[in-house]
């Protein structure tokens, strides 16, 4: 019996809820599910980490920021790749988040090809 192939579930977290918005749109546009979250702490209990095929977070959100994030799931063994963006692009930042694990670190206004290559790498080589 043939399986339909599984469509990758990329995972969006933004506090800005058109940002979210609009980032869901392009993504599905190109066929990949995206779940979209306001804050870091909302995607830890929704639990879709097993679900996860690739997650892009702001580096500042409100509560939890992306690198805190990081630094958790990296505690808690999960291991799909990460790319960050930001409206405040920090040299540091992006090093510390690059050498943690981090596939891709975009400044905002995100450059729509370079996320889409970002994402298509991610799962690709899942």
């Amino acid at each position: 019996m043939a399986t339909v192939a599984q469509v990758p579930l990329v995972i969006f977290i933004d506090d800005d809820e058109s940002v979210c918005e609009a980032m869901a749109g392009f993504l599905k546009a190109f066929g990949f599910g995206v779940e979209t979250f306001l804050s870091a702490e909302d995607f830890l209990k929704a639990n879709r980490m097993d679900k996860t095929a690739c997650l892009i977070t702001d580096v500042q959100l409100s509560g939890m920021s992306g690198l805190e994030l990081q630094s958790r799931l990296l505690a808690l063994e999960c291991r799909f790749p990460i790319i960050f963006i930001t409206a405040f692009f920090d040299e540091a930042i992006r090093k510390r988040a690059l050498s943690s694990g981090a596939l891709g670190f975009l400044g905002k206004p995100v450059p729509k090809d370079e996320l889409l290559a970002c994402v298509r790498s991610a799962v690709e080589n899942r």
